[in-house]
């Protein structure tokens, strides 16, 4: 009887544990929170193109003289291209869905209309965000009041690289004085904007206005202005570097040339980045639009990243950012 008891006992506990690690198996996978500072709020359109990611890992050249031989941004020429969202809601639903799933919080801007209805659905994953590129977009006045409205907490994307302009330019002086004044953290392109940029859609662009270099003259007359340069500033490193070094308040984030360069070439920039010491200083981004896949597509650029330390992934997916951002790390759990 006594053997009789103890079996019995041993069995109980034995069907115990296999309940809870079945339990355990069966719970959703909790991931480390993430922060995307680089999303883009667009209106969805019916026509818009699927994407290939590393696209421009074989740029063709084309014949001017040629009807219809335009340079192409992108290319299908992949087994399983990402699809792009065809409606507003379709857009929305599965961007949150995959935000919600992958625990990540994202920096947006764009379409106020679009980045409201996001905000409203999820206020814990979308920090909205201001973006400006020229002095035509709004009034200095406009500008300072829709920041201290409190909706609007950072200043970017601020483009003027597609505008034919230096970040500094003289028209813009007065929007980052009110960003430094105010403690706004500012975003602003720098680097490349894709193959046959200039010819497709955007004839002002200039490669040489996405140097790092053009940020000095802005950077000194704004002391106590945190900026991070969106795209690292791709394919400039050197500059990037340096201007680095020099500025104790410049980030960068990995943005766009994430999923759109050649792997090897990816890894070599962001590589080269960490070994000159900066990885307390890079930003994890996606550039995303219209493509909601391209989170899980640009999160496994880094976690595959076999040079990188499991902190200093951390450090890009989340800590960096919160450090920058004055972000309260308890709430994102």
């Amino acid at each position: 009887m006594k053997y009789l008891y103890c079996f019995r006992n041993v069995l109980l506990l034995v069907m115990v544990l296999a309940f809870k690690v079945n339990s355990y198996a069966q719970a959703p996978k909790k991931h480390y929170p993430i922060i995307d500072v680089h999303v883009h709020a667009f209106k969805a359109s019916p026509n818009t193109a699927d994407l290939c990611p590393w696209f421009l890992k074989n740029m063709p050249g084309a014949d001017p003289h040629n009807h219809g031989d335009n340079p192409s941004i992108f290319n299908l020429d992949c087994p399983d291209p990402l699809k792009a969202a065809k409606t507003d809601k379709e857009m929305q639903d599965a961007l949150l869905a995959t935000a919600e799933r992958l625990n990540v919080t994202m920096i947006v801007s764009g379409d106020a209309s679009v980045i409201h209805n996001w905000h409203k659905a999820a206020p814990n994953r979308i920090i909205p965000s201001l973006g400006i590129s020229s002095n035509k977009d709004m009034t200095v006045k406009a500008f300072e009041d829709s920041l201290t409205a409190g909706f609007y907490k950072v200043m970017g994307e601020v483009a003027p690289q597609y505008q034919g302009m230096s970040p500094s330019d003289v028209s813009l002086d007065e929007y980052f004085a009110v960003a430094e004044r105010l403690g706004v953290p500012v975003g602003i392109h720098m680097g490349t904007g894709g193959n046959g940029n200039i010819n497709i859609s955007n004839p002002k662009y200039r490669a040489s206005l996405g140097r790092p270099f053009l940020l000095e003259d802005m950077l000194a007359k704004h002391p106590k202005l945190k900026i991070w340069v969106m795209h690292a500033g791709y394919p400039m490193a050197d500059e990037m570097i340096a201007l680095m070094g020099a500025n104790a308040y410049v980030y960068v984030d990995l943005a766009g040339f994430i999923w759109s360069y050649p792997l090897e070439e990816i890894h070599a920039y962001l590589k080269r980045l960490v070994q000159a010491g900066f990885g307390k200083r890079i930003l994890y981004g996606t550039d995303l639009m219209i493509w909601p896949k391209l989170l899980e597509t640009s999160i496994q650029v880094i976690e595959s990243a076999n040079y990188l330390s499991e902190d200093q992934k951390r450090d890009i997916f989340f800590n960096n950012a919160v450090r920058f951002f004055n972000l309260d790390a308890s709430k994102f759990k």
